[in-house]
């Protein structure tokens, strides 16, 4: 990595995985440390952002000839320049908040957009780029439960009743 890097990414109907949007403490996370990868499907793009300094990993292939699959560990980090999160479900948007946000990590999500803005770093001689999320639009599947009470219907259908 030469140059910093300014430019974002923008990865469209992507997946994310090894969700800690609470930010709890776990083997590979400090307590507090909210995160998440995103998958990089495109290996082009996955080896320019290496090459740029990003932290790309690779999965093990699973057979031999396998295309290897890239992610990138993204970090969620609410402060002076909080992040804008959209939560998508069939009733609407809601923007998620540092008290909201470790809903997404049982949620049953079915799409990601999002907006990766980089933190440039060196550190004893070393130098590489940070992931933060700047936009996350995340869809997710609701249960036939929360279809049926999340409006407030169910007890409209229930008082005409009576």
């Amino acid at each position: 990595m030469s140059d910093k890097v300014t430019a974002n990414v923008v990865l469209e109907n992507t997946r994310i995985i090894f969700r800690n949007f609470a930010g709890l403490e776990r083997k590979f996370n400090p307590a507090g440390e909210r995160n998440f990868a995103v998958v990089v499907e495109d290996l082009e793009l996955a080896k320019r952002l290496k090459k740029d300094g990003w932290n790309i990993k690779y999965f093990p292939e699973a057979e031999e000839g396998d295309i290897p699959n890239a992610y990138m560990k993204v970090k969620v980090k609410f402060g002076n320049n909080p992040p804008k999160i959209i939560l998508v479900t069939k009733r609407g948007e809601t923007r998620l908040t540092e008290d909201t946000i470790d809903a997404l990590d049982y949620a049953d999500i079915v799409n990601v957009d999002l907006i990766v803005r980089p933190y440039n770093w060196e550190v004893n001689n070393k130098i590489g780029v940070t992931a933060y999320v700047q936009d996350m639009w995340v869809v997710v599947q609701e249960d036939k439960f929360t279809e049926k009470y999340s409006d407030g219907a169910y007890f409209d259908e229930v008082s005409e009743e009576v």
